[in-house]
């Protein structure tokens, strides 16, 4: 895993007459931001410590102070890490330890904007699902559900039956542009519900539970036509995908 991790970061930190060259500044930024990420797992920048300067952190990852600003404001932006005024960052929280064995090298970062992509756009498909939905998609999207009670049960990964709960509602919503859309973003769609099931797995039963509740709060508002609360609900549900992600460590107050 180690020799893996080390020949990925070599083939995506690559300099050109000894300069980051522009086109790869998002994957820097994604590598710095995991690198960072992994840091505070093992232990290096503790929860509650304090960031180590820009200045250090640039010499460490050996990344241009753009590509460093860039990780640390996802690092923000998920809740990982806090600005505080005069004072700099700190760590107010780690990511679950097996997230980096489960997640593709270099993947985290990617996941994360996905699920952000996945709130937005299928909330909206959710909305429209509560307004046309048929009889027929009602009894689709309760099979489906059936079939993940199944699995916690069983303990099984259920990640195909998951994916196929969320695109039963972008279909249901009629609009085709809400299939294209999810279906163009499949592989990071896949390697984000296999990572949170995982983690899901890794806890008692009721991890899966409660993010079985939150699809049945789905299927429970499209039923009743409600669709503001199917589109609150799903991107509640997504949302919390996300944080599960980051349900490490965090500080006493």
């Amino acid at each position: 895993m180690a020799t893996n991790k080390q020949s990925i970061a070599r083939s995506v930190i690559n300099t050109e007459n000894g300069s980051e060259r522009i086109v790869q500044d998002g994957t820097l930024a994604d590598r710095a931001y995991e690198r960072i990420l992994t840091m505070i797992l093992d232990g290096s920048i503790p929860v509650g410590e304090k960031m180590p300067s820009e200045n250090d952190l640039c010499k460490t990852l050996d990344v241009s102070r753009p590509v460093l600003r860039q990780a640390l404001k996802q690092l923000r932006s998920d809740d990982v890490i806090v600005s505080r005024q005069g004072s700099g960052s700190y760590v107010i929280r780690k990511p679950e330890k097996a997230a980096l064995d489960f997640a593709p090298v270099g993947s985290i970062a990617d996941i994360q904007r996905t699920f952000e992509f996945r709130a937005a756009i299928e909330g909206e498909a959710a909305y429209l699902a509560a307004l046309r939905r048929t009889d027929a998609d009602l009894n689709r999207l309760k099979s489906i559900l059936q079939e993940l009670d199944r699995c916690i049960q069983q303990g099984e990964l259920g990640v195909v039956a998951d994916e196929e709960f969320h695109m039963a509602i972008c279909e249901t919503s009629t609009n085709p542009y809400f299939t294209a859309a999810r279906a163009s973003m499949e592989t990071n769609i896949l390697t984000g519900m296999n990572l949170t099931r995982n983690l899901s797995l890794t806890k008692p039963r009721e991890r899966l539970e409660l993010v079985q509740a939150e699809h049945y709060a789905i299927f429970k508002a499209i039923s009743d036509k409600d669709a503001a609360a199917s589109r609150a609900a799903m991107r509640a549900h997504v949302e919390n995908a996300r944080k599960r992600v980051f349900e490490g460590d965090t500080p006493a107050d």
